[in-house]
């Protein structure tokens, strides 16, 4: 059984109010933050646990809070990424819904770090129930003296406020979060300055992600040297995973850093194997914006180790920078799932949401959508994968914002590893339109894998 930091107490009754929450020794951390630390000290204690930013990037957060900008005279703002646009991934929501005070405790440890007396949390437009249960946490906190003037007689000062997102997948990149949050159109900025600088009405701001906040509490409480016992290498810690698709037990597991991959989709304590006797195809590790990666390579690295719930891990497998890792988005797919079509359904979400900024964006996914309907309706020709292959190496890395590289990255590891699925469709059009694949990249789990 991996240890528990954020959902340990997720199934007592009453942990999403104020009163059960404390029972259970919340806000303990802030009591310790503000009553016996600096705010240089909570700083360093989270860049010793070695915390990632759990939103996709994996940046190192206390890091990150170090190159916050403090000029004199000038105010500092924490925004907390609650957008959570990024298919497949629920497990901020999850978190919000059911244990919403863990978000507000870490929105006051990371505050009082970073010299912030007020902060917004910025939710999806669409989850209006999270953002009502997050304000009500708020003013349970609010009356219990631990936000606003004078908090518990230290004389730190906090305001937070809940922000209803645009409604857009773009508002899930940090700089367009910004623009929104002043009011304005979502489109991201150009970079530098970068928001630690220039951020929220042009001043120094930190945005971080719902988990990775939520993150603080432990580690200051058990200190950040503990919090990076839990885990492997740079990746440690705990990570919230959103298990969905082909697998008998969907849902939000809290999962330790390292956990082989194949234990998290075959063991009960996790998915629980496939749903429905299938064998397994392939798998989206963290979010649609990652690459997908067939059954051999999701469960053992280039090198034939067993492939880890990991940063490192889920690096490579063909992939050339970055990792698979992500949001934490797990998706899983049988036998009977098409790849094209699949590729298709995200590339249609990644063109709908492009904010149309840039023309490599703007139009390479609209050429990218046109190109994965002609195949997948039966009206493709060979001609196509190469294109399609072009078009996609023609918007990596040429962007303002990464969304570009999130649509390039699902299509480019759908046909590097998946190519002659493409070839299938085109040579058996009809077949393809009935949704018989005939292909078989999958695997059993009593078979042993190989590449």
């Amino acid at each position: 059984m991996g240890r528990k930091l954020l959902l340990e107490h997720i199934n007592v009754p009453g942990i999403n109010t104020f009163a059960v929450y404390r029972e259970k020794g919340g806000y303990r951390a802030v009591e310790k933050a503000l009553k016996s630390m600096t705010a240089e000290d909570v700083v360093e204690e989270v860049k010793k646990s070695g915390l990632r930013g759990r939103g996709g990037a994996g940046f190192p957060t206390g890091m990150k809070w170090s190159f916050l900008a403090k000029p004199e005279g000038v105010p500092r703002y924490l925004v907390c990424n609650g957008d959570e646009s990024e298919p497949g991934t629920f497990k901020d929501r999850y978190l919000m819904t059911y244990i919403p005070h863990a978000l507000i405790e870490g929105m006051i440890v990371s505050s009082y770090a970073l010299g912030a007396h007020t902060s917004y949390i910025y939710i999806r437009g669409e989850m209006m129930p999270q953002i009502r249960i997050m304000e009500k946490a708020i003013e349970e906190a609010k009356a219990a003296g631990f936000l606003g003037k004078n908090i518990l007689g230290t004389g730190y000062d906090l305001e937070i406020y809940v922000q209803p997102g645009g409604g857009a997948y773009i508002c899930g990149e940090e700089t367009a979060l910004l623009e929104s949050l002043e009011g304005k159109r979502g489109n991201p900025r150009i970079k530098p300055p970068f928001p630690a600088v220039a951020g929220l009405y042009g001043c120094p701001t930190v945005v971080n992600n719902v988990e990775s906040i939520a993150a603080t509490v432990p580690i200051v409480n058990d200190g950040g040297e503990e919090y990076a016992k839990i885990g492997i290498e740079r990746s440690t810690g705990t990570k919230l995973i959103s298990a969905s698709g082909n697998i008998a037990k969907p849902g939000v597991y809290e999962i330790e850093m390292g956990l082989p991959v194949e234990e998290f989709i075959f063991s009960d304590e996790y998915c629980g194997g496939m749903a429905n006797g299938k064998r397994l195809k392939a798998v989206v590790a963290g979010g649609s914006s990652v690459p997908i990666l067939p059954a051999n390579l999701i469960l053992k690295t280039m090198k034939g180790e067993p492939r880890l719930m990991t940063y490192e891990s889920l690096a490579d497998g063909g992939f050339v920078s970055g990792t698979a890792m992500g949001s934490g988005g797990f998706i899983v797919f049988d036998e009977d799932q098409c790849i094209v079509r699949n590729t298709y359904n995200y590339t249609r979400f990644y063109r709908h949401e492009s904010c149309g900024q840039c023309s490599p964006c703007r139009e390479g996914t609209g050429w990218m959508e046109k190109i994965l309907y002609k195949i997948e309706h039966g009206h493709g020709d060979m001609s196509d994968i190469d294109l399609l292959w072009q078009v996609q190496q023609k918007i990596e890395g040429n962007t303002i914002c990464p969304l570009g590289d999130a649509a390039a990255w699902p299509v480019a590891a759908a046909i590097r590893h998946f190519r002659d699925e493409f070839e299938w469709h085109i040579l058996n059009p009809e077949a393809s339109l009935q949704g018989n694949y005939g292909l078989a990249h999958y695997a059993d789990p009593l078979v042993p894998v190989t590449e």
